[in-house]
């Protein structure tokens, strides 16, 4: 479960002549991770293509292409067996592309038409017929949009233009400029320097409204066109889709298929082909080449290997390849496969250096927590995967913040919908996350006696007194001092197993030195120092309530602190020891001086790590504020009790009126837009209603932020590198085509 799934290298050998069934036999298993070869092993070279690889290559680009423009639906559920391609894509191709060159040749002259009716905008605003605007033999014209006063200004200061008249409507503006004797083309370079951006007037006459007009009706028939061209294209998707999506899974298969030989070290007779395969899977393997080819190719595990967190293997079983090196495989007499051996140690050395691909195996419960993983990286398959550890510890420390019945009712419900209505993998597990963390919100809301923020639910289920509170008001002040001890506690709890999974880790990389000194000095530090914070040691310096939560305020446990003397055996013996093994370590990286200043300044991250934890109060405390004041608009409450202890009642049984007869020490808080008539209900309803849904949400961005960020950057950060490879086996399944 902390293990990725066990993998063992394996190796095909065979006679060039079994080389199509050996890979159509290990496309249909998908069983096998192929390995490139890397071109190293004397006498072998890369493998070529089989003989039709290009033209199944371009038939799948082009049924590609065909889907984009026909926009299939990928995901359309589709079942018609094999197809034959050649015959029917040419025709469908020809039929595709002359609807869409028609459709692209539409669409291009609506843009034209549609930049020509936005360029007729100052024109008509200027209101000037279109056969006034040009055509002169003695004047010079410009339309265009800028500052009259700038263009003006150029105008009058031009000695090249003997008159001008100009008309101006807000920006748009007409200039008639007639030159100066013997002068020509003077208003562009009189206009260079305005404000002016000149626009070109279409040919025509008359109004430029009647224009415009003209245009539209143009553009309406042009959108009538392309709409009878895309039914044209919906009737073509609806009759070829089914064909399209399985010739594409078809062709993609045979592009797999021929170009697998890529991956594959060759000679002139023969093959010999290498991946990883799960462990209990090669049986399976074996037994499917033998059914196919018989005794024409090979089929050894090379490698049923567990690798160290350096990718180093630590525990190897032996096999008939260790035997020897690679020779040339040859075909033997009785037609099977002979492999000459050179003594050497070819056979030890896989085909090429990568890692074996990463199979994630946890329960099923714990398999959306993969996804959280990834997200930084799949790990390697020498690490340890951390999944059930979030599974352990996100939804509780998501549902301790939240703590709420009806939150919880309706992040499940949430849940349920995102995990049963969508198909993608990452989606159903965002919601299966979802379903534990509301499962959770429920838990910790019935033991915090709340739904919604009201305390019903401790009245009726718990009589008044549930067993937690959250801590909110003055009286249950002692709640919330105890909720930040216990974030400590977990806070220690959470990272102390961080760093023994570190410890174990380094272990197995480097020797107990190593770890020791690195992951075993950090637990030494923080052990330590919160030893002498929870101690008697200077207590006065301290917050009090450290050593009263767990002395009957709130839970009477009998702990007041450890004895001074344990906390300055935790102070010297574990934190200062431990900054001098650190030290230790970072001398031996940077050298003796850098080494000192880091490991003294860094050894105060087991303080803040640790005082990090105490944002699970911090949420629990805010989002139990932002559902208290929805409830107190909406409600109403008072307070009860003398100052500093006072406890917050809802007046949900009572108006406002009620408060006069509890007692001196009541005193009204808010009276509640539900007991303002009818406008404070209608009013009151939108506040309570809009205010939950803005909690409800903040409670995925802050509690949910917050757990993954202490999972992340406190827990993660400890221990975990990530970089492991997908295993993706030779294959594809079918969902559109049969078997050939």
């Amino acid at each position: 479960m902390l293990r990725p799934e066990r993998m063992s290298r394996v190796s095909v050998t065979g006679a060039n002549r079994v080389l199509d069934d050996v890979i159509e036999t290990i496309h249909d298993l998908r069983l096998v991770h192929v390995t490139d070869y890397d071109g190293e092993w004397e006498g072998f070279d890369p493998g070529d293509p089989i003989a039709g690889a290009d033209g199944a290559a371009e038939r799948l680009v082009t049924v590609r292409s065909l889907q984009s423009i026909l926009d299939v639906d990928p995901d359309r559920e589709a079942q018609v067996g094999s197809v034959d391609v050649d015959d029917r894509l040419e025709s469908i191709r020809g039929e595709v592309n002359t609807l869409d060159d028609r459709r692209e040749e539409f669409r291009e002259e609506r843009r034209t038409v549609d930049e020509r009716i936005g360029a007729m905008a100052p024109i008509e605003a200027l209101g000037i017929d279109l056969d006034l605007l040009t055509g002169y033999e003695n004047l010079e014209t410009r339309v265009g949009e800028g500052d009259e006063s700038a263009v003006r200004d150029a105008l009058d200061a031009a000695d090249d233009v003997a008159r001008y008249e100009l008309f101006a409507e807000g920006d748009a503006i007409a200039v008639f400029a007639e030159p100066a004797e013997g002068e020509q083309d003077v208003l562009e370079d009189v206009l260079v320097g305005a404000e002016f951006a000149a626009i070109e007037v279409p040919d025509g006459e008359g109004a430029p409204t009647e224009y415009v007009s003209q245009l539209e009706a143009r553009r309406a028939d042009l959108d009538g066109e392309i709409e009878s061209v895309e039914d044209d294209i919906d009737a073509l998707r609806e009759e070829h889709a089914d064909f399209l999506l399985a010739a594409e899974e078809q062709l993609a298969i045979e592009v797999e298929k021929r170009e697998a030989p890529l991956s594959f070290a060759t000679t002139q007779n023969a093959f010999v082909a290498e991946g990883w395969i799960p462990t209990e899977k090669f049986v399976d393997l074996a037994e499917a080449l033998e059914t196919s080819v018989g005794e024409h190719c090979e089929v050894e595990e090379l490698e049923r290997a567990s690798y160290d967190s350096d990718g180093r293997l630590v525990d190897r079983e032996p096999t008939d390849a260790d035997e020897g090196g690679r020779g040339e495989p040859e075909t033997a007499a009785d037609g099977g496969v002979a492999v000459e051996t050179d003594g050497g140690t070819e056979a030890d050395r896989p085909m090429s250096g990568s890692e074996p691909p990463v199979v994630q195996e946890n329960p099923d419960p714990v398999r959306p927590f993969e996804m959280l993983v990834n997200l930084i990286d799949r790990p390697k398959y020498s690490e340890l995967d951390p999944s059930v550890v979030l599974f352990l510890t996100f939804p509780a420390f998501f549902g301790f913040m939240i703590g709420d019945l009806g939150y919880g009712i309706l992040y499940t419900a949430i849940g349920f919908l995102v995990y049963t209505r969508f198909d993608s993998d990452a989606v159903r597990s965002l919601g299966a996350i979802a379903l534990w963390a509301g499962g959770f919100t429920m838990l910790f809301g019935v033991l915090y006696g709340e739904i919604f923020g009201l305390h019903v639910l401790g009245e009726v289920v718990w009589g008044g007194h549930p067993p937690i509170e959250k801590g909110l008001s003055p009286a249950g002040i002692e709640w919330a001092q105890l909720w930040l001890v216990v974030s400590l506690l977990v806070g220690l709890l959470h990272m102390t197993v961080a760093y023994i999974i570190g410890f174990v880790e380094e272990f197995q990389k480097d020797g107990l030195r190593t770890a020791v000194l690195e992951p075993g000095s950090w637990l030494i530090r923080m052990l330590g120092i919160w030893i002498w914070i929870f101690s008697e040691s200077a207590a006065s310096a301290k917050p009090e309530f450290l050593f009263t939560v767990f002395n009957g305020e709130p839970f009477a446990l009998g702990f007041t602190g450890f004895s001074a003397t344990v906390g300055l055996v935790g102070l010297v013996g574990g934190f200062l020891l431990g900054v001098l093994m650190f030290i230790v370590s970072e001398v031996g990286h940077f050298g003796v001086l850098p080494g000192i200043v880091s490991g003294a300044l860094e050894s105060l991250q087991v303080l803040v790590n640790v005082l990090s934890y105490t944002r699970l109060a911090a949420v629990l405390l805010a989002k139990a504020g932002m559902a208290f004041v929805v409830n107190l608009l909406f409600f109403g409450a008072y307070s009860e009790g003398p100052a500093g202890a006072q406890e917050f009642h809802f007046l949900i049984d009572h108006g406002p009126d009620y408060v006069a007869t509890v007692g001196p020490n009541a005193e009204l808080m808010f009276p509640g837009l539900v007991h303002m008539g009818i406008g404070g209900v209608i009013g009151g309803v939108l506040v309570l209603v809009f205010g939950h849904v803005v909690v409800l949400a903040l409670g995925i961005t802050s509690a949910g932020l917050q757990a993954i960020r202490l999972e992340y950057v406190e827990f993660l950060n400890k221990f975990y590198e990530g970089g492991g490879e997908r295993y993706t086996p030779f294959g594809r399944e079918r969902k559109h085509t049969g078997e050939n």
